[in-house]
């Protein structure tokens, strides 16, 4: 049993994956690799001058990777549903629990419907500021939620609120992921740049 499910694999899945995982929760992401920035190229990005799509998933993917993330690649999701514990996701080949799932499928809310999400007149997933839907421990990310404004740094930034909630709640108190250099140092050694 995994502590977060996370349903995709773009911007948003990622960034949650990335925080809840370094962070300590066992993280398990199913990926169909067919994220939107296969077709883009990001100028928009801050801190980014100019990344293609594909290049910037690659390097998301290695990341969380680095912090021990388990990922099934081209793995499509059937069905998300609540149990007494927390959440069932079924694949063609296998089931997997955890206490928290996020959905971060793009502008496929066909899994937050079946979870019984409330969505809004808009016809998207209704969450509050953290992400959280209505259905608890639920967090729908990104495309999903929002009726146009689909744009990666958007969809990162929807995946670090939700998975920051849930290190709240794991951590009974509010939780703020924050590195100085030396944290870097300490994971890196020399490879880290410090200018």
């Amino acid at each position: 049993m995994a502590d977060v499910l996370v349903i995709g694999g773009g911007p948003a899945g990622l960034s949650a994956a990335l925080f809840t995982a370094k962070n300590g929760l066992e993280t398990t992401v199913f990926d169909t690799d067919e994220t939107w920035l296969h077709k883009a190229h990001l100028f928009n990005y801050p801190g980014i001058g100019s990344i293609d799509g594909s290049a910037y998933i690659t390097t998301l993917r290695e990341q969380v990777d680095d912090f021990g993330v388990t990922r099934h690649q081209d793995t499509e999701v059937t069905s998300v549903s609540t149990t007494d514990d927390g959440f069932l996701v079924t694949t063609a080949d296998d089931e997997s629990t955890a206490d928290y799932v996020v959905l971060a499928t793009g502008a496929n809310r066909d899994l937050a419907d079946d979870l019984g999400c409330a969505f809004t007149d808009e016809d998207v997933v209704d969450v509050d500021v953290t992400m959280e839907t209505s259905v608890e421990d639920a967090y729908a990310t990104g495309a999903m939620v929002r009726a146009e404004e689909w744009q990666a740094v958007i969809s990162a930034g929807d995946g670090a609120a939700a998975a920051l909630n849930i290190l709240t709640k794991e951590n009974g108190e509010h939780f703020h992921d924050f590195d100085v250099p030396a944290d870097a140092e300490e994971l890196f050694g020399s490879l880290v740049d410090t200018e």
